[in-house]
Order: C-alpha cells, then sequence, then structure tokens
C-alpha cells in the first residue's frame, strides 16, 4: 500500500464525507485551544526579542471541511487580540496548509475568498496570505527558518508506511492473522516493526521541521495515543481496529471477503504513549517538550448535533460507524474492493453498538508542546 497515493479523508459533502462526520476531530482540537494560546504568546511575547513583523504558520493535515480553518482562526484571534493589547500593528501572516495530494484542496481554496473576507471584516487585517501545500510531512515542505509555529490535529498517528516486513507481498504480511492492527494476538515481530515504524516516522518529522522553524518557534501535535506503555492494552483505537476486523471476517463467512485480504491487511497507523514521544524528541535533539499529556473523548462525540434525518434516525454505533468511514474507507476500499463497503461498516456499526453497551469507549488523544532549540 502506497500511503501518500491512497490515504485521505473522503472527499466531497456527501453522507459519508469527512466534511460531514468530523466531529470527533473539531472537539479534540477545541480541546487543546489553552495550549494553543500558551504556544503563540510565547511566539509573540518573548521577552529577548521583538514582536516578529511577519509570523510563518503552518497546520499539517488540514483536510478540508468544516474544521480546516478553526485552528487558523484561533490564532488569528489570538494574534489580534494580543496586537490589540500591546498596541502594536497586526502582524503579516503566512500561512500554510498541508496535507497528502489526496486531500481536497479544492474545497479548501473554495472556502478561501469568505474566509479572507471574514478576516478583514472582523479584525480589519488584510496582509494575511494563505496557500496550500500538498506533500508528506514525513520529509521537507518549507524552506529555512520559515516557520514561527506549526500545527498538527489528528494526524500523526498515520504512519509513511505499512511497518516495513508486514507490506502486502512481503513474506511477514500474514503474521497478523485475522487482525488489521496491533492486538493481543500479534506476534512480537509485527509489535515490534510497528513500535520501530513510528520511532522512525516521528523522528524523520522532527529532523524534517527542525531546519524550517526558527529558533525558538513552536509546535503543537495532538494525535491517537495511549495511557499506557504496553502496545496491546485496550486504549484508544485499540477496539476501533478490533471491531473493523471483526466486521471484515463476518464477511469471510458470507463468501464477500477472502480470508487471506484480512491476514495480508495491516493499518499504516500508530497510537504511542507519551513515553515513545519522549524517547523519539530526545534522541532527534532539536526541540523541548513544553508540555506533554493525555486526554479521552467518549467514542459517542464523534456524533454530531447537527444531523440529517436520516443519521437522527440511525443507532449511536452507526454514526461513530460513518465517522471511521469517512477517515479509513479510502485504504479499506483499496485493499479490499468498493463493493463491499456499505455491509462492512453497516456491520462494523451494530458491533460498535454492542461494544459501547457493555464498557466505557474512550480515544485516547495525546498532545505534545514542543519549543525549537535557540
Amino acid at each position: 500500500m502506497e500511503v501518500m497515493q491512497v490515504l485521505h479523508m473522503n472527499n466531497g459533502e456527501g453522507e459519508t464525507s469527512y466534511a460531514k462526520n468530523s466531529n470527533i476531530q473539531r472537539k479534540i482540537i477545541s480541546a487543546t485551544n489553552s495550549t494553543l494560546k500558551d504556544a503563540i504568546l510565547n511566539i509573540m511575547c518573548n521577552n529577548n526579542k521583538n514582536m516578529p513583523e511577519s509570523i510563518g504558520i503552518a497546520d499539517l493535515g488540514c483536510s478540508s471541511g468544516p474544521n480546516t480553518f478553526i485552528v487558523v482562526s484561533e490564532i488569528i484571534d489570538i494574534i489580534d487580540e494580543t496586537s490589540r493589547n500591546s498596541g502594536t500593528s497586526f502582524p503579516e501572516l503566512k500561512i500554510s496548509l498541508n496535507d497528502l495530494p489526496g486531500n481536497d484542496f479544492n474545497d479548501v481554496f473554495r472556502s478561501l475568498p469568505s474566509f479572507f473576507d471574514k478576516v478583514k471584516e472582523e479584525k480589519g487585517a488584510e496582509n494575511c496570505y494563505i496557500v496550500g501545500v500538498p506533500g508528506s510531512f514525513y520529509g521537507r515542505l518549507f524552506p529555512q527558518k520559515s516557520m514561527h509555529f506549526v500545527h498538527s490535529s489528528s494526524s500523526l498517528h498515520w504512519l509513511s508506511q505499512v511497518p516495513l516486513g508486514l507490506g502486502t507481498n512481503n513474506a511477514m504480511s500474514s503474521l497478523n492473522k485475522g487482525k488489521l492492527y496491533i492486538s493481543h494476538t500479534s506476534p512480537s515481530d509485527v509489535i515490534n516493526a510497528y513500535v520501530s515504524q513510528f520511532q522512525n516516522d516521528f523522528s524523520t518529522f522532527l529532523r524534517s521541521r527542525s531546519p524550517e522553524i526558527v529558533p525558538g518557534g513552536r509546535m503543537l501535535l495532538s494525535l491517537m495515543g495511549r495511557s499506557s506503555i504496553d502496545p496491546t492494552i485496550e486504549d484508544g483505537c485499540y477496539y476501533q481496529w478490533e471491531l473493523l476486523a471483526n466486521a471484515l471476517s463476518s464477511l469471510v463467512s458470507k463468501g464477500l471477503v477472502e480470508k487471506e485480504k484480512i491476514d495480508s491487511f495491516n493499518a499504516p497507523y500508530y497510537a504511542p504513549c507519551p513515553e515513545e514521544v519522549k524517547i523519539a524528541v530526545a534522541n532527534e535533539g532539536s526541540f523541548i517538550i513544553d508540555r506533554i499529556e493525555t486526554f479521552e473523548i467518549e467514542w459517542e462525540a464523534s456524533v454530531s448535533s447537527n444531523l440529517s434525518n436520516e443519521k437522527i434516525l440511525s443507532s449511536t454505533g452507526q454514526q461513530v460507524a460513518t465517522t471511521i468511514r469517512a477517515v479509513v474507507e479510502s485504504m479499506v476500499e483499496n485493499h479490499f474492493g468498493n463493493e463491499i463497503m456499505n455491509d462492512l461498516f453497516s456491520i462494523y456499526g451494530d458491533l460498535v453498538d454492542d461494544y459501547i453497551y457493555k464498557k466505557r469507549a474512550v480515544y485516547v488523544n495525546l498532545v505534545v508542546s514542543l519549543k525549537r532549540k535557540e
């Protein structure tokens, strides 16, 4: 699986689109607002330097839809308030929105004129410039020392590739039989491959950002994680992958999916614990961790209050399933084919309903605030 070509959120504005099924991601962004404000204030109110006249900002994994401009809007509000309070001019803002090439950048660009009009009307600011930057953040994206602040939310749990050795055509690809991700039954070789891939990818991410961010600049990263050092713990998104594997297995029994197809699929995903992030940051050496923490959000938080009549009549499990479908369908469809998608996520929704009836189901989110060493 070529992750860069395959992975993207569902485009458009249909019932299974990311635009209509990204409530949980919006709540994760809102939960980090205080940390975001601290980071921006640190950039603007550094006692050793004057307030920057021009500020470079990047949002990595911006996606499309209603969430795309939430962080940018919040940053502009913080900068505007700080500028007014200090009696200084609103600085020039150079904002870069990044995602993989499959992202619906056309939707993003169509939204820009109304966004600019709103900024001009509410803040009187005309020196705000926004560009789209397609490409993987596991590599260089921006010129040297061009960024003061880099943000990423709900993106860095996606790996650059299926862990080395577990690709479809590799001899180890079927080691994780019946599973799509790390599980209690996963052999140590599978677990080690995932851990190693995350460490390599996160270190590459840090090395790529290091020359791009000015000394003293900040990064705020939030991603799916786990609270325990044990990667097989039933924590965070563990059971969402387990239930998806179970839904696929039920289609095997109906003759709609080949068992070997499940055995050869390994998700390019990893939910790290804080200790693993600390190790990667220390080994890379360019950043200092200001703050690192985890918080929980209920699965049901993905259910939006702004639902169509059709969705109002569907169960919580089906609504959660549609949220997951909006995120993972592109790569699942690429491996298993389009024909089973409706059946798969219908069964998945039923399994989610059963699970949340028996247990408290939560996402664990990991938040990391970093400073570029001076």
